[in-house]
């Protein structure tokens, strides 16, 4: 409904309205704080409640426009038509967008071919097309990719339809796949370029095919209106009335021989580039990199994100693990630079011997204690004390040092158990406390030193120093 402004509105009192009824309307003051108002506008709002515990009728502006903005969109989805918005930020699967209501772009939707980093388009305006409505959870989807290809079918289409039957094949004779070609550049829009071949004859170069290792999100990027480049002929289809050019085909693709160039077992020395919640991504040259995922930065420690041990700009030595060409992608790995200090773990550490060491990490289930050459031992609860213990951090803390006895040693789990009762035990009370540990299961009261560090780092008692720099 549209009702006019009573006096007197200020920035400290409630805007009141006049809806024809026996008690005014109240509107919350904070839904006017980017707007001038004056007594007598004309605003549009919502009846939210007939009347309150102060007996005033409760209106609401900003919920009447997102019901006006809501109905606009179902109109555009029903007719098929376009709707403008901007990109608020990044979410799990892709990216919100302000068209009036929020909405959702799933990250497959954004372009023709996914981008890596979905926050280049955060703060952007652009035509969405709306394919799915929700009404009851109001949930709307979008899609940037059904524009862009509707845009390049009709390019196609006006172009290929002032071409001639009889000239269709002449072209192909003309630009026979592969063959080189020189153009002036035409047009330049997000998904490519238009390049004129002849008079009435062009072709489209798309972003992808634009560098072999350079990740171009725009050609605009690299080329400028009417400028004279170079292509091959990717392929020529009258029936789809599509003609399709490459830049990067006049260099030879560098991913092509890259296994003799970084054979598996390589090591190489690399920068580190970039760094993201699942690994390192290391240069190896000019645009193409390797990836060092944190499970292949240690054999010893839990790195729960690659900063911990990496920074950009650090140079690393690393050696490559895996190459999938198709994928573009190279695996390299810190940790294979040495042996893994497991297999030999039951040669440095047998039950019964007495170790030192400095505890790293606290959980509700034990403590976790750094042993010689970066091994960890877990001190279950229960081998604190002869005594019944309730909290861990009640008879030990991170930092201390501690002494204690190996009552396991498996190197297929992964797993060192240390005791500190068992300190002063004979030979016969260590062996029934070694049987009494062993009956602990990773299934009930003992867990895998690697599941351990996992269940430890969703504790909320648990605090490590490492953490805190």
């Amino acid at each position: 409904m549209k009702v006019p402004l009573l006096p007197e509105p200020s920035k400290k009192s409630v805007p009141k309205s006049d809806i024809g009824y026996k008690s005014e309307g109240a509107i919350s003051i904070s839904e006017f704080e980017d707007e001038e108002i004056e007594v007598g506008d004309q605003i549009e709002v919502l009846l939210e409640r007939l009347e309150n515990d102060e007996g005033i009728v409760v209106l609401s502006k900003e919920k009447a426009a997102h019901k006006q903005n809501w109905d606009k969109i179902v109109g555009v989805y029903r007719d098929g038509g376009l709707v403008k918005g901007k990109v608020k930020s990044v979410v799990k699967g892709g990216l919100m967008v302000n068209v009036g209501v929020e909405a959702f772009l799933p990250g497959s939707q954004v372009d023709i071919i996914p981008p890596r980093d979905l926050n280049e388009y955060v703060g952007k305006v652009y035509e969405f097309k709306i394919v799915k409505v929700n009404d009851d959870r109001k949930n709307i989807v979008l899609s940037r990719r059904e524009v862009i290809e509707a845009e390049r079918a009709d390019q196609r289409q006006r172009f290929l339809e002032t071409v001639k039957e009889g000239d269709k094949a002449d072209i192909e004779r003309k630009y026979p796949i592969n063959s080189h070609v020189k153009g002036r550049v035409t047009k330049l829009l997000p998904y490519g370029a238009f390049v004129e071949l002849e008079k009435g004859v062009e072709g489209l170069v798309h972003v992808s095919e634009l560098s072999w290792v350079k990740r171009i999100t725009r050609p605009s990027d690299v080329l400028k209106l009417d400028q004279e480049i170079e292509a091959v002929v990717l392929s020529i289809s009258v029936k789809e009335q599509k003609i399709s050019l490459g830049v990067r085909q006049l260099e030879d693709n560098p991913w092509a021989d890259i296994e003799s160039r970084f054979p598996i077992g390589t090591v190489i020395k690399g920068q580190v580039r970039n760094l993201t919640p699942y690994g390192a991504f290391v240069g190896l040259e000019e645009g193409i990199d390797g990836m060092i995922h944190v499970s292949d930065m240690s054999w010893t420690r839990k790195i729960n994100h690659p900063s911990e041990v990496l920074k950009k700009g650090d140079e690393v030595e690393a050696i490559v693990l895996e190459i999938k060409k198709e994928d573009q992608r190279v695996s390299l790995g810190i940790k294979q630079l040495e042996s893994d200090p497991w297999e030999s773990i039951n040669d440095r550490f047998k039950v019964g011997d007495m170790v030192t060491g400095q505890v790293a990490k606290i959980a509700s289930f034990g403590a976790f204690v750094n042993l010689d050459g970066d091994i960890d031992g877990l001190i279950h609860i229960s081998q604190l004390s002869e005594d019944h213990v309730e909290r861990v951090k009640d008879v030990i803390k991170v930092g201390d040092e501690i002494t204690a006895r190996v009552i396991k040693v498996d190197s297929i789990e992964r797993r060192i158990g240390l005791s500190i009762k068992a300190v002063n035990y004979d030979t016969e009370q260590l062996r029934r406390e070694t049987a009494s540990f062993e009956a602990l299961r990773p299934s009930s009261d003992m867990v895998g030193l690697e599941h351990a560090f996992n269940l430890a780092t969703r504790e909320n008692e648990e605090w490590s120093p490492s953490e805190e720099k």
